[in-house]
């Protein structure tokens, strides 16, 4: 593994079920069975309900580009522009902040609605992060 050189998530109680899942390489979202939705970020409460019945389900790992920018700055210790900052809205439902990778960072090459899935970057032991590249 080469060695990670950006921030990392710091896991909590409430997102360390979707850090597990991501070790395992699996997209899971809180769902509640109250009103029966998945939900993105995790908490533990649905921001719809407010019910605290919440499951941890997983899901396809498919959506589309929901917005993205291209960032030519470096906005990060870490981050080497250009590269894609997107939010994907997930088949499930809601939307997730990502990056987008596998593509060229361009606009000619990049449009919102795009198909996209899951892809994972082993960035530590103990981290795995989704990323989302063109559907293919």
């Amino acid at each position: 593994m080469a060695e990670y050189t950006k921030p990392l998530p710091v896991p909590s109680p409430e997102t360390q079920p979707f850090w597990d899942a991501c070790a395992r390489r699996e997209l899971t979202l809180p769902f509640c069975t109250a009103c029966a939705q998945f939900f993105f970020y995790p908490r533990a409460f649905c921001p719809r309900c407010f019910g605290d019945a919440i499951e941890w389900r997983r899901c396809t790992g498919r959506g589309t580009l929901y917005t993205f920018a291209i960032q030519y700055r470096p906005q990060m210790i870490g981050f080497t522009p250009p590269y894609v900052t997107a939010i994907v809205q997930l088949e499930e439902g809601p939307r997730m902040m990502t990056t987008l990778v596998g593509v060229t960072p361009s606009p000619e090459a990049i449009r919102c609605d795009m198909p996209v899935e899951v892809t994972w970057e082993q960035a530590s032991d103990e981290i795995t992060l989704p990323l989302f590249r063109p559907a293919g």
